[in-house]
């Protein structure tokens, strides 16, 4: 019985995302599904709002230093109004899954859009206060809905 040969190219010709054993490229198919089914619903959705936020071209939050302008994106999860010295300040915590600013517009109780689960881009200068990062009246652009 004649069996056909496999011959394979050298290694130098063959395109970069193969395996040697087999010319073909790596399966990476179930162990992504594996991965997917032993994360949690927050892990999952964390990871795609770090890719939607490399999309944008956005810097991470993590990544933010302190008094830097920075523009981020992600999730509004909170929107309240807190006065901060007697008057108004609208303030939305933004969650982009690496980490969470909140963004604090002074004298503003109520902007049409800022609502929770908003998707969010704002560019702004970023502080530390409280050991939490804060952009005071940033510029922003709103997204789809989360």
């Amino acid at each position: 019985m004649n069996v056909p040969c496999l011959t394979l190219p050298p290694m130098d010709e063959r395109p970069a995302e193969t395996t040697p054993e087999t010319g073909r490229p790596p399966r990476r198919g179930l162990r992504r599904l594996l991965r997917r089914m032993a994360s949690s619903d927050a892990e999952l959705e964390a990871a795609e709002l770090r890719r939607d936020t490399d999309a944008e071209g956005a810097t991470p939050i993590h990544a933010c230093g302190e008094r830097a302008r920075h523009c981020v994106a992600g999730t509004l999860r909170t929107v309240t109004l807190r006065p901060r010295g007697g008057a108004p300040a609208l303030e939305a915590e933004l969650y982009d899954g690496t980490d969470v600013i909140n963004l604090v517009w002074l004298g503003r109780r109520r902007i049409a859009g800022i609502d929770p689960g908003r998707r969010l881009r704002a560019e702004g200068l970023v502080s530390l206060q409280d050991g939490r990062k804060v952009m005071f009246n940033p510029r922003y652009e709103l997204r789809g809905a989360a």
